[in-house]
Order: structure tokens, then C-alpha cells, then sequence
């Protein structure tokens, strides 16, 4: 109770969420808010329109894989474990008859899994006669972990998974997001978290969280608002950590 942490998430991110609800309460009293067109799927497309969702175990990832599965997309279900994969795949068939799902077991924190995925699922739209295409990717995966644990590539579990992992992701999968014969579409999930940092002086240690291992305490508030938070890398930091890729901005859903 006395720690940083507590008084972090207590009185800090109570103050992040009331400003979020701030912002979105002109949009409440107006009684609308702006959506993106909805594209139609050209007639010779042989298939229907593919979209990704991870973290879709629970919460937010769950609710929109059925969402859009009533809307009528081939939904592939991304998580970590395989049998709450399989039992959120149920539970959507069970609302939802003509569900078309795929899951696949994927550990975000993991640049190898996340490889592998993306072949397993190459293979899948190839086995299924489907179009080698993606129409929408949305990177929803997140965690909050209370102590330090290091991925396989010596970066921070949450670090790893809630913002490399999901900019990786995105890196691999864009050729399959620019292929798509309909406009396809990025929507990175983050929180109000990100509104209580202040002047944060972003390096590589910040990225990878190893400067986070050096800490007598694991600061896993802190940690979990950088993930969260909308970053910009000098473009050479990536080469550094062996990722061929510039970072996308962080959309609020």
C-alpha cells in the first residue's frame, strides 16, 4: 500500500480514466461520433473478407471476434492458451451458427512464435483456397504482469508483448494487409494508461525494458503505461534490436 505502484494506479490512472471520459463527452452529448465507410467486397472475390484479432481469449478481443463475426468476416482468433482459444471459439458458434473462426496458439512476447504464425497462417489461406490477403489486423493482445520476466530475446515480458510483439506482428503481416483487393485496415488497442506519462526520454532500454531489470522493485505500473503509450524511435534503434521496421502510431479504441 505504501509503494509507488499502489498510488500509481490508484490515484494516477483514476485521473487518466476521467480524462478520457472528458474527452469523449462532447461525442456523448452531440449523439454521434465519426466511423470509417464500411467497404463491399468486390463480386469476383472468391472468398470472405479475413480479419485478426489477438488476445481474443477475454474482454475486448473476444467481443470483437464475435462482432465481426455477425458482420460476416472469416475471424482468426489469436491467444496463448489453446483451450481457452477453443472454448472462446465455442462460445461464439453458440451466439453465432455461421461463425467463421480460426484460431492459432501465438506468444506475442515470442519473435519466433510470431513467425511461425505467420507461415502457419500463409499456409491455412492457401490450404483454404482463400485469398492470400488480410483485410483487418487488430492488435489487442495486452497484459499487466507484477514481476520482471524476460522474453527469449532478454526484452521484458510486457514490454515485449504489449509493443514489440504488436509492432512485429504488423511488420510481417502488411504484405498480406496490401494485397487486399478491399481497403484494409491497423487498430492497435491501448489504454488510458498512456495519459499519465510525463516527459518520458525514450531510448533503447525504455523499448526493451532491460533498464527496468535494474530496479529493486519491479515498477510494473510504470512499464505497463510506456506499452501502452504512443512512442516515436530514432528509426536506428531498430536495427540495434535486430527489427527491420518503423513503429505505427497507437490507436485509441
Amino acid at each position: 500500500m505504501f509503494s509507488a505502484e499502489f498510488w500509481t494506479m490508484g490515484l494516477c490512472w483514476t485521473a487518466s480514466l476521467l480524462a478520457s471520459y472528458w474527452q469523449l463527452f462532447p461525442i456523448g452529448i452531440a449523439g454521434r461520433c465519426d466511423v470509417y465507410p464500411r467497404s463491399e467486397t468486390p463480386r469476383n472475390f472468391r472468398t470472405r473478407l479475413v480479419c485478426i484479432v489477438t488476445g481474443t481469449t477475454s474482454g475486448l478481443g473476444a467481443a470483437a471476434a464475435f462482432a465481426l463475426s455477425k458482420e460476416g468476416f472469416c475471424v482468426v482468433l489469436v491467444g496463448l492458451s489453446s483451450e481457452l482459444l477453443s472454448k472462446a471459439m465455442e462460445d461464439i458458434r453458440e451466439q453465432n451458427k455461421d461463425a467463421h473462426l480460426k484460431g492459432f496458439v501465438v506468444d506475442l512476447s515470442s519473435f519466433r512464435s510470431i513467425l511461425e504464425f505467420k507461415s502457419s497462417l500463409e499456409k491455412w489461406l492457401m490450404d483454404s483456397d482463400m485469398h492470400s490477403s488480410i483485410q483487418l489486423l487488430i492488435n489487442n493482445e495486452g497484459i499487466l504482469a507484477t514481476s520482471a520476466r524476460p522474453t527469449a530475446e532478454g526484452y521484458d515480458q510486457m514490454m515485449g508483448t504489449n509493443y514489440l510483439g504488436a509492432f512485429f506482428l504488423t511488420k510481417l503481416l502488411l504484405p498480406l494487409l496490401k494485397t487486399s483487393p478491399v481497403g484494409s485496415r491497423i487498430v492497435n488497442v491501448t489504454s488510458f494508461t498512456h495519459r499519465a506519462v510525463f516527459g518520458a526520454q525514450i531510448n533503447e532500454d525504455i523499448v526493451t525494458g532491460k533498464c527496468f531489470f535494474r530496479s529493486k522493485e519491479y515498477p510494473c505500473a510504470r512499464i505497463y503505461q510506456y506499452s501502452k503509450c504512443k512512442l516515436e524511435f530514432p528509426p536506428s534503434m531498430f536495427s540495434r534490436l535486430s527489427l527491420n521496421w518503423r513503429p505505427l502510431s497507437h490507436a485509441v479504441l
